[in-house]
């Protein structure tokens, strides 16, 4: 157990990319996952035969200088780790007691470029948050019915002169997603095929265009955390990195 699958290691790099012009040096995001990668695999407890507990509520210890760095980057840099965490369970097979939630927290004991890792497992309610990362920016699903396409009317408006004004709506119940091509003049294509209407699951692509969809959904604590105001304002702009692209 503890060894990344290629996808896993996609995501990390992505992470890495994502933040490399913020974090040009000093701490690198890249070493917060890996540092929440151990942590998880250190803290697996084999309680039954098909059931192994990790921890779902981290503490994430930085220097003063790392912490300011990577809290200037807000609830994008949280979701991220979020979505890499929940994707290394899902890999080992890992399960959680509940929600799981990423905090930052500086300590003056510790020198620059050194993380150290708190964790517990706390049983608590499951915020399953659904996303869309759209050309480089997210957006959280905040309604039944998501359309994007370029047209100023849709939900989600994209730069990209191969989509229809209306291309495609996301459909999502609470717990269930589904895509539907709005009759668009160019199609769509879920996972590289051709697609009208289908199930959506987590992780999965939408080819739109140029445009390149992937739908997630977060396994939160349902809990605040130390960027509820920020969501809140993230909800409110309809923009997943709070105004910031």
């Amino acid at each position: 157990m503890g060894l990344l699958d290629s996808f896993e290691r996609g995501l990390e790099r992505a992470v890495n990319g994502a933040f490399a012009k913020t974090f040009k040096s000093g701490l690198q995001p890249i070493e917060i996952t890996a540092a929440l990668r151990r942590e998880l695999d250190t803290k697996a407890a084999v309680v039954a035969r098909d059931r192994i507990l990790v921890p779902n509520r981290f503490t994430v210890r930085l220097a003063r200088n790392d912490y300011e760095r990577m809290t200037a980057i807000g609830v994008t840099l949280i979701d991220e780790l979020t979505q890499l965490v929940q994707t290394h369970a899902a890999a080992q097979r890992y399960q959680f007691s509940g929600g799981i939630s990423i905090a930052l927290a500086e300590d003056p004991h510790l020198t620059e470029g050194v993380v150290q890792i708190d964790s517990v497992s706390v049983k608590g309610t499951v915020a399953w948050t659904p996303v869309l990362d759209v050309a480089g920016k997210r957006y959280p699903i905040l309604k039944s019915r998501t359309i994007i396409g370029r047209g100023s009317d849709a939900d989600i408006t994209v730069d990209d002169t191969g989509t229809s004004r209306k291309h495609v709506e996301i459909l999502w119940d609470g717990t269930r997603a589904q895509v539907n091509d709005l009759g668009s003049t160019n199609g769509s294509q879920l996972d590289g095929q051709k697609v009208t209407k289908a199930p959506l699951p987590p992780d999965s692509v939408i080819t739109i265009g140029r445009t390149r969809i992937v739908f997630r959904v977060l396994a939160q604590s349902a809990d605040v955390d130390q960027f509820s105001d920020l969501r809140a304002e993230d909800r409110r702009t309809g923009d997943g990195n709070g105004g910031r692209s």
